[in-house]
């Protein structure tokens, strides 16, 4: 069962919920600094890291599931947040230029049929950017964050999901070395540089990043027999040979003199 929205909302809000997305959101926008211009979707809950991008964006767009529920944003005047059916993203197909999916894979009921609503809606060469629990880390067993609930992932288990959703794995990174605790949010930043060097592999998040590749096929030829067609009442002519166009062609006399008379 997924989180509830007001979960989400009041964890962001705390101490340790603002240090876990200063952390995450500097690898989200090293990533993704050519973002300007172009579409951008946050599904699952990512309003907390497309403010980033609502300014130099062409377009940013929140779909959070049904399940989950939806709060307004950015605000009551301009809403550009709205209810999704995990399997049926109410958007055409290849729309988004860059996609962040953070908090709906864990609850996913199918996160490979996700992650295809995801390949549909992306545009051709886009990116997406998947951020899931990781289940070496300790944030995955604190029930107190949103990735202590659900099913955790492996680097492996992320990148056999994302290219059988006909996605391919480019980059990766990791972040939340600090601990899930209240006390920990005044030395994130410190514990985020050590966590990078000393443990890299028990972060709490796991962010894969991932392009939509399409591939021009060329038909393939067939060979069509020749049809001649002769029609029947006439006869078939000799094939005269054609002159050589190296040699010139006689003018005048033969050379070889007169036929000689018949008897």
């Amino acid at each position: 069962m997924r989180r509830d929205v007001l979960e989400l909302r009041d964890f962001y809000a705390s101490r340790l919920g603002q240090a876990a997305r200063t952390a995450v959101a500097r690898k989200v926008s090293e990533a993704w600094e050519d973002a300007g211009a172009l579409d951008v979707l946050g599904l699952g809950y990512a309003t907390p890291y497309l403010e980033a991008f609502r300014g130099p964006a062409r377009r940013a767009v929140a779909a959070m599931p049904a399940a989950q529920g939806v709060e307004v944003w950015p605000n009551p005047e301009r809403v550009l947040s709205c209810l999704a059916d995990e399997g049926q993203l109410p958007f055409p197909n290849a729309l988004f230029d860059r996609i962040l999916v953070i908090h709906a894979l864990e609850e996913a009921d199918d996160p490979l049929e996700l992650m295809r609503e995801v390949w549909r809606v992306l545009a051709p060469a886009g990116r997406v950017i998947v951020a899931a629990a990781n289940r070496r880390g300790i944030w995955c067993n604190a029930e107190s964050t949103p990735l202590g609930h659900g099913a955790p992932f492996t680097r492996g288990q992320l990148e056999i999901l994302v290219r059988d959703a006909q996605l391919e794995p480019v980059a990766w990174s990791r972040a939340l070395f600090a601990p899930p605790l209240k006390w920990a949010a005044g030395w994130a930043d410190g514990l985020e540089q050590a966590g990078q060097r000393l443990w890299p592999a028990f972060s709490g998040l796991i962010l894969l990043e991932a392009v939509k590749q399409t591939f021009a096929v060329k038909p393939r030829g067939r060979r069509a027999p020749a049809r001649v067609f002769v029609p029947g009442v006439l006869a078939p002519q000799p094939v005269r040979k054609a002159p050589s166009l190296r040699a010139p062609l006689a003018v005048g006399r033969s050379r070889l003199g007169p036929l000689p008379p018949r008897a």
